[in-house]
């Protein structure tokens, strides 16, 4: 298995404590949840059911009637009537079980399991608290892409499921490193560079990845999975939202708005922007997405949480709005045609700088400042008529009584600095130093994908430099 390495390490804790143990699993869809859980645990399952998405109360207890009677063995003669009963013959084939040796009890996407008036997650309770925690040999676990949901009504439930998870694991996509190790693990050799690209469309998500193929250039395999009419990545988001979310349409429109805002937005400029009404909705959704990892919060250096920016924070989401919604009928060669243009690279700036952000551990590494603690900042400031604007694209505020203005750069080849942007970054650190009044030592690091070319001016302004290749390395 690629990467996982600490997520693999709590769960095999779990089997050897000596008494029964309660792990929920979230992520965002397509990352690898089942995957892991079925891995990690295929010898010691001994039940395991999914949820039906969007199923009636009736179709989710028929399911589990089934599941149950494949697992012991044993015909069902009739369904469960209730999510009682239905717990009730679960416990029964449960204790005809071998105790010597932990067994895992599997409910994958829980969250569509539920359903309103069903007494579900009491009952779950029960099941957890009646029988399963006075047991020593089971492992019980939960997992779902609704981590909203998981979190608010299982982790943090006030009733009969409060404080009885063990761990809870929060799976993210792949780094660029587990994301070439993934590649290479099904013969797909690419260069840093095209890796990068395929990051910046698509994500570090394994079921993305892997419908790569053997000898495709990133470009050829972007334009067969986003583009073509069976590509698999040209639909996906049509069930993306609404899989996870009960009125998606809600959660679509903050996505579509922010796939527009490149710097990110406040919530009021959300509302504004998506023409929303404010309320339960609209705040349920945030929570949602921020939660589920879709969009993230961006504190702004030097302000308080009301001046934080939320930005869409997963790939393939912008890179849908982006360029598949607005191309839907396919000609050969269109991604060609699209990446040799402004939008492009206007998008490659932004993706590229995604990418900087989520990656942050290894900057820090190639910094040599890993052991030192930071916080991560953005910052724009406009202009008006008694001072100038400007803008950081990422700030690191570090411990040691210093600050690095990371200048973010993607390009085509080796970044050049001439004379008039030299000026321009000696002209933004003095504005930030005279506008966040710091004492801190401040210098400039580059991130660029193919490095800065040495000349008189990067002597000058740039003070350490960041390449791609130190971003593909391990955390």
């Amino acid at each position: 298995m690629i990467g996982r390495e600490e997520q693999i390490r709590k769960m095999n804790i779990l089997l050897s404590s000596g008494k029964s143990e309660f792990l929920a699993v979230t992520g965002r869809r397509r990352v690898g949840k089942t995957y892991l859980v079925e891995n990690v645990y295929r010898k010691k399952i001994c039940f395991s059911i999914t949820g039906i998405q969007n199923g009636s109360m009736d179709q989710q207890l028929i399911n589990f009637s089934l599941k149950l009677s494949e697992y012991s063995k044993i015909p069902i003669l009739s369904p469960a009537g209730n999510w009682q009963e239905a717990f009730f013959q679960l416990k029964t084939y449960l204790s005809t079980l071998d105790k010597r040796s932990k067994k895992v009890i599997f409910f994958d996407e829980l969250p569509w399991m539920y359903t309103p008036k069903s007494k579900f997650i009491q009952m779950l309770g029960h099941f957890w608290n009646d029988y399963l925690a006075k047991e020593k040999h089971f492992v019980l676990v939960i997992c779902g892409s609704a981590t909203s949901w998981l979190i608010k009504n299982i982790v943090n439930d006030k009733g009969g499921l409060h404080n009885r998870i063990s761990e809870l694991i929060k799976l993210y996509p792949f780094t660029l490193y587990e994301t070439k190790a993934f590649l290479n693990s099904i013969k797909v050799k690419l260069t840093d560079q095209e890796i990068s690209k395929i990051y910046m469309a698509m994500g570090g998500i394994p079921y993305y990845l892997e419908k790569i193929r053997k000898g495709e250039s990133a470009a050829v395999a972007i334009e067969r999975l986003c583009f073509s009419d069976l590509g698999n990545l040209k639909y996906e988001y049509d069930n993306l939202y609404k899989a996870l979310f009960k009125n998606a349409e809600v959660h679509e429109s903050i996505i579509d708005t922010l796939a527009k805002a490149r710097y990110g937005l406040s919530r009021n400029e959300i509302l504004n922007a998506s023409k929303l009404k404010p309320g339960g909705s609209f705040n349920r959704a945030m929570e949602d997405l921020v939660e589920s990892g879709f969009i993230a919060e961006n504190s702004q250096f030097g302000r308080t949480k009301w001046g934080s920016l939320y930005i869409l924070n997963d790939e393939y989401s912008i890179f849908y709005n982006k360029f598949i919604k607005p191309n839907k009928k396919y000609t050969k060669g269109i991604w060609l045609q699209l990446s040799n243009s402004q939008s492009y690279k206007i998008w490659s700036g932004y993706a590229f700088e995604l990418l900087c952000f989520k990656h942050i551990k290894q900057i820090k590494k190639a910094m040599g400042i890993s052991a030192v603690y930071t916080k991560e900042y953005t910052l724009r400031v406009p202009g008006n008529k008694e001072a100038k604007g400007f803008q950081v694209d990422l700030i690191i505020d570090r411990k040691d009584a210093t600050i690095n203005l990371c200048e973010i750069k993607y390009y085509s080849a080796p970044y050049k600095i001439n004379k008039q942007y030299a000026m321009q970054i000696i002209e933004r650190k003095q504005l930030f130093i005279e506008h966040t009044k710091t004492s801190k030592q401040v210098f400039n690091t580059f991130i660029t994908n193919y490095g800065v070319v040495e000349n008189e001016y990067s002597l000058e302004v740039v003070d350490s430099q960041i390449t791609l290749k130190d971003l593909m390395q391990p955390k």
